[in-house]
């Protein structure tokens, strides 16, 4: 999930005190406070409003499974070696 030390960076970055955020969000300032110093998680509907009330946007990237990821690269690999290797020669330095 979000770490306390996230929220806080990101509520610095913006510029924002824990009371205006916690204003826009609508939960109390101290609640707030509980979510970056950690002793609580917000819920990712809560996450969610206090990101975006930083004027931060939210991006789902969509990940491949390691082993379908794992697959692909052995995949490449396999392809690469069966390429031709004609190794030009190296140039020579100009002093």
């Amino acid at each position: 999930m979000l770490s306390g030390q996230t929220l806080r960076n990101l509520r610095l970055n913006a510029g924002l005190s824990q009371v205006e955020v916690a204003r826009r969000v609508g939960i109390v300032a101290t609640v707030l406070s509980a979510y970056e110093r950690g002793r609580c998680q917000p819920s990712v509907e809560v996450a969610g409003r206090i990101i975006e009330a930083m004027g931060y946007d939210i991006t789902f990237i969509r990940r491949l499974d390691p082993e379908v990821q794992a697959c692909r690269l052995v995949d490449v690999l396999t392809l690469a070696e069966a390429l031709p290797f004609h190794p030009r020669p190296l140039a020579t330095a100009r002093w």
